[in-house]
């Protein structure tokens, strides 16, 4: 089974934004999308697995990463991870989450499930989506 990890997107608003960053960044470098952070999972075979970067926006997970690999990489002269992801980017049925700091494991169970285009609402604004869940009305 799979583990995940999920992350706090910050500067970005909707899975379209981080989509158009993505885009941008690839069409410059033939190379896989990526992100560098201080630690490497030390439960690295397990996200190799199938794992996926979940990216939390404006409070509420709403898209994932595959990880593809786990890299050596060096930032301001200190060692870190380069994540590597499969270039798309999969939206996920919405769910709310508390910020945090760094990145987090995620358990196969508790990862919100792809979404699905009978699923609807991709269209609303992420505050009403948001608001719409703390209601309990999605």
């Amino acid at each position: 089974m799979a583990l995940h990890l999920i992350k706090l997107c910050v500067g970005v608003d909707t899975p379209d934004q981080l989509e158009q960053i993505r885009k941008r960044r690839m069409a410059s470098s033939d190379a896989p999308p990526v992100h560098v952070t201080r630690q490497r999972p030390r439960r690295a075979a397990e996200i190799l697995d199938g794992g996926s970067l979940y990216w939390v926006m404006k409070g509420v997970v709403m898209a994932r990463s595959p990880i593809t690999a786990l890299e050596e990489a060096e930032r301001n002269g200190k060692s870190a991870c380069r994540i590597v992801f499969a270039p798309e980017l999969i939206r996920t049925e919405p769910m709310l989450k508390r910020p945090f700091q760094g990145w987090r494991y995620l358990r196969e169970e508790d990862a919100p499930r792809d979404l699905e285009s009978a699923s609807g609402g991709d269209d609303l604004p992420p505050e009403l989506r948001r608001k719409l869940m703390e209601m309990g009305a999605w």
